[in-house]
């Protein structure tokens, strides 16, 4: 199973880049159908993950939006996406979050700034309004930078993150996608029993994850998740004696799960001495 993971920088030709490999591959793309998830995930409008995803969420937005849930959620259904296999994922941290797979090939395409500007005037703003597309480019950039550094612990852009670092400035659509094609077939990039079993065990966990945070008795839980073949061990400290059952409960009725080891202590709460 092909699994390519790509950068999204506005303006980079990123997703010509993503829809040209899919097709040379028979792969499917996927973006936009994991903000269906997640929006649904959180009971909130899709505009709204864009908005907070792109920077654009109001001062109310942002205070009230639970960063939390969208990290879970969206990660949850990067990594169920990828488990299935034959797919190009482009954004949402899909090249961090699966970095770590030994046949998936992380990508970041990227374009002088100039260009990207020149892409946002001519392709959406329909405007020479120069300042306003310079500010939109620049706003999106930070939005992904914050993003990438608060999830992962990364710096957007930091080539080592990658496998593969594509300029569109310099290599076109077709090129780009005839490299990204012939690194995947690559026998490094070549799909093994271990590497479909540790992708498959990092999809259980997110699923895991999200199922804590869905359940009302469960979702301030913040516990160690680690699955092997469908066995889960939760480890970690909960608040109080009813959080421990309720977490075992919740991870019992998760898809895959064939058998939960719960070694989730409850945190000793100290003697309290009113003051002389």
């Amino acid at each position: 199973m092909t699994v390519i993971a790509l950068t999204q920088e506005m303006g980079s030709l990123a997703k010509e880049v993503a829809e040209q490999v899919a097709r040379d591959l028979g792969l499917q793309v996927m973006r936009h159908e994991i903000v269906d998830h997640v929006a649904s995930r959180m009971h909130v409008s899709k505009s709204l993950i864009n908005r907070l995803r792109e920077g654009k969420a109001g001062t109310i937005e942002r205070l009230r939006a639970d960063r939390a849930s969208l990290s879970v959620y969206s990660t949850e259904e990067v990594l169920d996406v990828a488990a299935r296999g034959d797919v190009v994922l482009r954004g949402w941290g899909a090249t961090c979050l699966l970095r770590a797979l030994p046949h998936v090939v992380c990508v970041r395409v990227t374009r002088p700034f100039e260009q990207r500007v020149a892409w946002l005037q001519g392709h959406h703003l329909g405007s020479d309004d120069l300042a306003f597309a310079e500010d939109e480019i620049r706003r999106s950039d930070r939005a992904h930078a914050a993003r990438m550094h608060a999830q992962f612990g990364v710096t957007w852009g930091d080539p080592l993150l990658y496998d593969l670092v594509l300029n569109t400035d310099r290599v076109s659509v077709e090129s780009c996608a005839l490299q990204i094609a012939a690194l995947a077939r690559r026998p490094e990039f070549a799909e093994t029993e271990a590497s479909r079993a540790m992708l498959q065990n990092m999809a259980l966990d997110a699923r895991v994850r999200a199922a804590l945070r869905a359940d009302e008795a469960t979702k301030e839980v913040d516990v160690t998740v680690a699955s092997v073949a469908g066995h889960v061990v939760l480890s970690g400290m909960v608040l109080d004696a009813e959080e421990r059952p309720a977490a075992e409960r919740v991870v019992q009725a998760v898809a895959g799960v064939a058998a939960v080891d719960n070694q989730l202590r409850v945190i000793a709460r100290s003697r309290l001495f009113p003051a002389s």
